[in-house]
């Protein structure tokens, strides 16, 4: 897995360049592979597209970046600033690939605000602490906790400019490129059993699939050709863009897991290691939405437009 994130996500078109949708395709068909190898290639590719956008250190070929930017209340990573540069102390939740990546961006606190920096993680001052991820879905993500001990750092960007960028909410739809071709995946199982003569009810289950899947797919196109024709967002949409397409990407995964398990009951569940290992998989990843908050986010966002549709 570790290689093919190297050689599948290091050369994918930076968002914005001309060829976004190809980005997108290629995350989701890694995700169809895997959702975890998707996982980890969005990741990468996320950070490279960073690094890129704000000027930080260059990546070197055979590294597996991974991009650890939740802030929860507590734990708080902290930075300071000392006469040897940047050194980070404390702890970082949700880590994904703590013991995969050997680099990462890593938000942390610079008093009250929030900067971006590298890290190169094979130093001996950060290091994954055990027994912090007990997920059965995205067991291989490996997202656990990672200790820093005045770990050495670069600052990439600003304070601030990690979201504040126009690549921040570019950047959030990869994610649901890979939640989509996982999506395809649990739907190929359904598709497979109504091709094998499966009831009227598992046909009707398929033609709902079909439209949600189509629905999530069209408004990636179309997002990406909307990035591509203003990559630096002046027009101020990239934040309800992002939005709309993760709710929307969302939706279709989850009425994809729930059809396929109402037209094919448990067998699949039971039977099919891969099925059931995907499907436990996408039903973790989701959960990097934050459902009804962003729902809530986009809807104040779309109440100041005049003419949202």
């Amino acid at each position: 897995m570790k290689q093919w994130v190297v050689d599948e996500a290091g050369d994918l078109p930076l968002p914005g360049g001309g060829f976004t949708d190809t980005r997108w395709l290629s995350l989701a068909a890694l995700g169809r592979e895997d959702t975890v190898l998707g996982r980890f290639a969005e990741a990468h590719a996320d950070a490279l597209a960073i690094l890129a956008e704000l000027g930080g250190p260059t990546p070197k070929r055979g590294q597996i970046w991974g991009v650890w930017a939740a802030e929860p209340p507590s734990p708080v990573l902290e930075a300071a600033q000392g006469t040897n540069g940047w050194k980070l102390t404390g702890v970082k939740p949700w880590c994904s690939g703590a013991n995969v990546c050997t680099n990462a961006l890593v938000t942390a606190r610079v008093g009250d605000r929030s900067r971006l920096f590298a890290v190169d993680l094979t130093q001996d001052w950060c290091r994954p602490i055990a027994n912090t991820w007990h997920a059965v879905g995205m067991s291989r993500s490996d997202s656990g906790t990672v200790r820093f001990d005045g770990a050495r750092a670069v600052p990439v960007g600003e304070v601030g400019a990690y979201i504040e960028r126009p690549g921040f909410w570019h950047g959030a739809i990869g994610v649901a490129a890979v939640w989509f071709g996982s999506a395809c995946a649990v739907a190929d199982t359904l598709h497979a059993a109504v091709r094998s003569g499966a009831d009227a009810h598992a046909r009707a289950h398929l033609g709902s699939v079909a439209a949600a899947l189509g629905a999530a797919s069209s408004s990636l196109t179309t997002a990406a050709a909307e990035i591509d024709s203003d990559p630096t967002d002046s027009d101020g949409h990239g934040r309800v863009r992002a939005r709309i397409v993760r709710a929307t990407v969302e939706s279709a995964s989850t009425t994809t897991i729930d059809r396929v398990g109402r037209a094919l009951g448990a067998a699949p569940l039971c039977a099919n290691g891969e099925h059931a290992r995907r499907v436990a998989d996408l039903t973790v990843f989701l959960r990097q939405s934050h459902a009804e908050r962003d729902l809530a986010a986009l809807g104040e966002d779309i109440a100041k437009e005049d003419n949202p549709w």
